[in-house]
């Protein structure tokens, strides 16, 4: 319940409570000061009694805590009252005053709606007597008074009796349609709680997912290039062992020797697939500018690295698969490209990241490139993969002579 629910329950308490104590003073007050309507002392002490017994049976109903719940005792309360009423107002029609006070609380008092009916026709009566009058009737004229009261007085209750039905109706919806709301609400929030939970098991499933799938990857690299190139070494160095002559030994170190090389180039190629080891202490743009910066120096190309906009700090594996993306473009430069400058730019474009490779070497036709070979690169393929895998893209842009451009554009995903 709120402030104002309670401010008006409070009022609608001392309303109630003290509500018919105003009334019976009221009356008794205006009767007294027409005193020429009561004539003989009997009438004086009988109303004196019955405004005592009013009282007290106002004592003994107690105040209102509350809206009541209709009863047997209620009943027994209100019929009292209006005993009290119709014989006080017979006395004195100022009581009409004090018989007004069963419109209040009929609906709080006497069970089922036919009975509360019938209550407020009672009270209506003694009103309607008052206001004719007073009782009894000592002419045909105040009959006909008290029939046209009568009825002006149980319409004028029936109609604001209905309205009020229709407003307590219309509360008692609107008050369902709060709960519904609430309910849909608490709903909704359970609903998005769930979801954000489900996210985040679905991001912790693809990490684990893609944790294993780099290990399988891994796994089989080295089952496939660096183990069997041992398990080949071993065989011809047995095959030296029991060589019949120098001939035959020389040819079987020969091919050892080559099997040593290829694992070779096979185990640096695999560890140059692993986590780089240039984002281990510094952020994607420091790594990049590094590794832009040494590559210069290496192949006495000038080559240049620029960020654009907000730099902020990249999830890690973003930030790998960029700076590996750099770091095989820039070698694909140095192979093929004879190129004169590079140019590398890290731009930050709100919800997304793009990478650009761009040189002026002698370019090539990207539907003609070779398939990869044993001592190729990771190559443009391979580019294009690690972009996809986080859900980005990469282009590439040449012609024979104009150059080269490798764009990767990819969501920005910041460090948890």
């Amino acid at each position: 319940m709120t402030a104002a629910d309670e401010r008006i329950e409070h009022r609608q308490n001392q309303f109630h409570t003290w509500g018919v104590y105003g009334l019976l003073a009221a009356s008794t007050l205006l009767s007294v000061a027409a005193h020429e309507l009561m004539t003989s002392p009997a009438e004086w002490y009988a109303g004196g009694a019955l405004v005592v017994a009013a009282v007290l049976l106002q004592l003994w109903h107690g105040p209102r805590r509350g809206r009541r719940t209709p009863s047997r005792r209620g009943t027994v309360y209100y019929v009292l009252r209006w005993a009290i009423a119709f014989a006080l107002t017979w006395l004195n029609p100022f009581f009409g005053f004090y018989a007004s006070t069963g419109y209040f609380d009929s609906d709080e008092l006497i069970p089922g709606k036919r009975r509360q009916w019938l209550g407020l026709l009672a009270t209506v009566v003694v009103v309607a007597g008052s206001q004719s009058g007073g009782m009894p009737f000592r002419s045909p004229i105040q009959w006909l008074l008290f029939a046209v009261l009568l009825v002006a007085n149980y319409g004028l209750l029936t109609v604001v009796g209905h309205i009020t039905q229709q407003e307590e109706q219309r509360s008692r919806e609107r008050a369902v349609t709060i709960t519904e709301l609430e309910s849909a609400n608490a709903a909704l929030q359970r609903a998005l709680d769930e979801n954000a939970a489900l996210h985040a098991q679905l991001l912790v499933q693809a990490r684990e997912a893609g944790v294993a799938d780099e290990r399988r990857r891994l796994a089989a690299e080295i089952h496939d290039t660096i183990a069997q190139g041992l398990t080949g070494i071993i065989a011809q160095l047995q095959v030296v062992a029991n060589a019949p002559d120098l001939a035959v030994a020389r040819t079987h170190l020969e091919r050892a020797s080559d099997l040593a090389r290829h694992s070779l180039g096979e185990a640096r190629r695999s560890v140059h697939n692993l986590a780089p080891v240039a984002l281990a202490d510094a952020g994607l743009p420091e790594a990049l500018k590094r590794t832009v910066a040494e590559w210069g120096e290496r192949t006495g190309v000038p080559a240049e690295f620029t960020v654009t906009g907000t730099a902020e700090q990249l999830h890690e594996e973003l930030a790998a698969t960029l700076l590996r993306i750099v770091q095989e473009a820039l070698s694909n430069s140095a192979r093929h490209a004879a190129a004169g400058r590079v140019g590398v730019t890290l731009s930050f474009l709100g919800d997304e990241v793009i990478l650009d490779i761009r040189d002026d070497g002698r370019g090539f036709d990207p539907l003609a490139v070779p398939a990869r070979t044993s001592t190729g690169g990771f190559g443009l393929d391979g580019m294009r993969a690690r972009a996809e895998r986080i859900a980005g893209s990469l282009t590439v842009e040449s012609e024979p002579g104009q150059g080269t451009a490798v764009s990767a554009r990819v969501p920005l995903v910041r460090h948890d």
